[in-house]
């Protein structure tokens, strides 16, 4: 593999000393970008793009060709997992991901098993290497999964969902069988990330969409539990570096101190979060990814510009920081909106790095 030209978005994972503050969007390659949108088309469909490694590697290169980001993020979808376990993944059109086959009695809960992902999601993997080589060294490739609880949230509600009502009738009702759902979840992102890191990603982030959802008694139990189980299984060197491991659980700014003791080396922040007070809470434990509202980018340039500051002064001085979206990047937001964001973290980090 080519070696890195630039590796600040590592360094800041690692509170390493770096020069200005790096940036990546959640989402970065995706519908706001009109070249995304041609490419999606012939492809015919999201899957389509999803199991090709060469449209995978052509849409994840897209905004690296417009903007200066400082890492590549794998582009896939988290529910590949559940997919790859035979739920019948497919994607209504104006409805989102929904499952053939949602995990909703005992029978199907208890023939759940752990998929050997090197013959299910080997597209995966070939578009990671793919990507590693069209990438030549530019910047980090980042490999990422949903984490245990949102997945199940998937596979047991069939799709998207307001109130996760079956999710959270089998978790007070019958938590033994929601546990066996979470621990095959938890096994099969082990292997699933580390077939990533094997095949080049440099860094790996778990996307806890719904950790938010829970009481705190029961994120600790239903979601942390098994992201920390996820954390100790991963392989963290590779290439002769550490592999950072980045949590993100959107809404879960209430259990920082918690997620710091899991081993991860980053924490995502949603917008909620004042990064300042993040920062104090968690100390040198953890670095920091995040976290400015997404709906500031259909702000004007100069508004922009403004609260991309307040984030960054918000944070301080030092390492420790990743500039990123709070969530990801709408479809709706005009692209030369995320290129003043990315010229903007750039410029006026640099005194904070000084």
């Amino acid at each position: 593999m080519t070696p890195l030209k630039n590796d600040t978005f590592l360094r800041a994972l690692l509170k390493q000393p770096v020069d200005y503050t790096p940036v990546w969007m959640m989402r970065q390659a995706g519908r706001y970008l009109p070249e995304y949108r041609a490419t999606r088309a012939r492809a015919g469909n999201f899957m389509g793009l999803c199991t090709s490694p060469a449209y995978a590697t052509e849409v994840t290169m897209q905004p690296l060709e417009r903007y200066p980001l400082d890492a590549a993020i794998l582009f896939s979808d988290i529910l590949t997992v559940p997919d790859a376990m035979g739920l019948g993944l497919y994607f209504a059109e104006g409805e989102g991901p929904k499952f053939e086959r949602p995990l909703r009695d005992e029978a199907a809960i208890r023939a759940l098993a752990v998929p050997h992902v090197e013959d299910k999601l080997q597209y995966v993997f070939d578009a990671v290497a793919s990507i590693r080589q069209a990438l030549d060294g530019r910047v980090p490739l980042i490999g990422f999964s949903g984490s245990p609880f949102t997945l199940a949230c998937y596979m047991i509600e069939g799709g998207g969902s307001s109130d996760f009502r079956h999710v959270k009738a089998m978790m007070y009702g019958r938590p033994e069988l929601l546990h066996h759902i979470l621990e095959t979840n938890a096994r099969t992102v082990i292997d699933y990330l580390n077939a990533q890191i094997e095949a080049g990603a440099q860094a790996v982030q778990i996307f806890d969409t719904w950790g938010g959802v829970l009481t705190p008694g029961a994120y600790r139990e239903f979601s942390l539990a098994y992201m920390q189980q996820i954390v100790a299984g991963l392989k963290r060197e590779h290439e002769g570096r550490r592999v950072p491991v980045i949590l993100f659980t959107k809404g879960g700014g209430q259990w920082l101190e918690a997620m710091a003791e899991t081993g991860a080396d980053a924490l995502g922040l949603d917008w909620t979060t004042d990064i300042g007070d993040a920062r104090r809470r968690v100390g040198d434990k953890v670095a920091l990814q995040g976290n400015l509202d997404p709906n500031v980018l259909f702000g004007s340039p100069e508004g922009i510009e403004r609260e991309a500051g307040r984030v960054l002064e918000a944070y301080g001085a030092g390492s420790g920081h990743v500039f990123n979206l709070g969530h990801g990047i709408s479809q709706f937001v005009d692209p030369a909106h995320a290129g003043v964001l990315i010229d903007a973290v750039h410029r006026l980090s640099r005194p904070l790095h000084a």
